[in-house]
């Protein structure tokens, strides 16, 4: 693509990114938020109805500490982006996350730790196979994907409103990274949070993955030391899961799955936190493109290929993929100039638009197979349009914006 050509569609790209994002933000801003303050995303992106009191798990009077998390972040982080381009909603933004921060604050203190699920009482509950809760154990000594998310909000948005406690969440995070390499990370949070369930576990990469996140967000705050782990994970990954004749990123070591999503989430984040000169670039590069060339087929990029034949295991395409592709290539471009990223840039920002995008409202539809959207939920049934997609659209918009200065 020539220099012309290219500079204009990455203008177009971030002009669209920069809509969607303002729009989805509005959007959830204008929803009146669930008992206790929380925000309010219980909708079904198939038919756009609010979830009631009879839908389950789905329900209003359940909260998911994975997603109040992910939303404290995401307001915080749109908010600072913003205050430049959109003022009045920057602060409408930061004025939502203060009062979340006070909520998410008070429950993660309650208990010394974040949970996956909490009932109408705020207590932390699992429910067993006949759909009967029950109250989760303490979990003390084990870390969880909701005690990540839920941490990675406090500390966003501690430095904006609440500096005493920051170093407090930092320290409870380094206890979670030093969890997670002695072996003490359970990732299915739908059982008791007990030894069994650690036992149960098998080595994945996603722990790690989700972490280098959160090394990226210490590094911005200026927490430079703290931010350390993201180099180890790094290497831990592509030590242990990356096969060396594909250059796949293995699930499990010397297994033969493939979540091509993930591993595109993982090298992203990767590529964003490495200096210019890092020398395990090319590798991260080789690794995306490996993963990019795995992972699209039908209307998205699937979740689930064999290392050894390509065949796709599993026939369902969740939306967060394709905004996680956009970021990753954005950055993968940014650092080579290889023109094959701009190539996955595109390919997967059609197949967002024209396949998951609601044009009736700003959001994705969750998930979608062969043939069209599907009411199945990929982790939580509670939308997070800010974080998977809006922040994945917010990388690239700096990208964006540090290439065409």
């Amino acid at each position: 693509m020539k220099g012309g050509d290219l500079d204009s569609q990455l203008r177009d790209w971030r002009s669209k990114y920069v809509a969607l994002n303002q729009a989805s933000l509005q959007w959830l801003l204008d929803r009146p938020t669930l008992p206790g303050g929380w925000l309010n995303t219980k909708v079904n992106s198939l038919t756009l109805a609010d979830y009631g009191r009879d839908d389950g798990l789905r329900a209003p009077q359940y909260t998911y500490g994975w997603i109040q998390g992910r939303g404290l972040e995401a307001l915080v982080t749109h908010a600072g982006y913003l205050q430049a381009e959109a003022p009045d909603l920057a602060a409408r933004a930061m004025n939502g996350a203060r009062s979340l921060y006070e909520n998410l604050a008070a429950l993660y203190a309650e208990y010394g730790n974040g949970y996956f699920l909490y009932d109408g009482d705020r207590i932390p509950i699992h429910m067993d196979s006949a759909g009967q809760a029950h109250r989760q154990l303490p979990g003390a000594g084990f870390a969880t994907y909701s005690q990540a998310f839920m941490l990675k909000g406090l500390i966003a948005a501690a430095q904006g409103f609440d500096t005493p406690r920051e170093a407090a969440w930092r320290g409870h995070m380094q206890t979670l990274i030093a969890d997670l390499e002695n072996g003490h990370f359970i990732q299915n949070e739908r059982q008791p949070l007990d030894a069994a369930a650690l036992s149960g576990e098998r080595e994945n990469y996603g722990p790690r993955m989700i972490l280098l996140g959160a090394a990226a967000l210490l590094r911005e705050r200026g927490h430079e030391a703290d931010a350390a782990f993201g180099h180890r994970f790094i290497d831990h990954v592509l030590n242990r899961h990356m096969n060396a004749k594909t250059h796949l990123l293995r699930d499990e070591p010397d297994g033969d799955l493939c979540n091509p999503g993930h591993a595109i989430e993982f090298f992203g984040f990767a590529l964003g936190f490495v200096a210019a000169d890092d020398p395990r670039i090319p590798q991260l590069l080789q690794g995306l493109l490996a993963c990019c060339e795995a992972g699209f087929h039908g209307p998205g990029v699937a979740i689930a290929v064999s290392v050894k034949t390509g065949a796709v295991l599993e026939p369902h395409f969740p939306w967060w993929t394709l905004p996680e592709t956009i970021r990753a290539t954005a950055l993968a471009y940014e650092r080579s100039g290889d023109e094959r990223f701009i190539e996955f840039w595109r390919r997967a920002d059609t197949a967002f638009w024209q396949n998951y995008l609601r044009s009736d409202a700003p959001i994705a539809f969750q998930n979608r197979d062969w043939t069209g959207p599907v009411d199945r939920v990929p982790a939580t049934s509670d939308l997070d349009p800010l974080y998977h997609t809006g922040l994945s659209l917010l990388g690239a918009i700096r990208v964006v914006d540090r290439l065409t200065r």
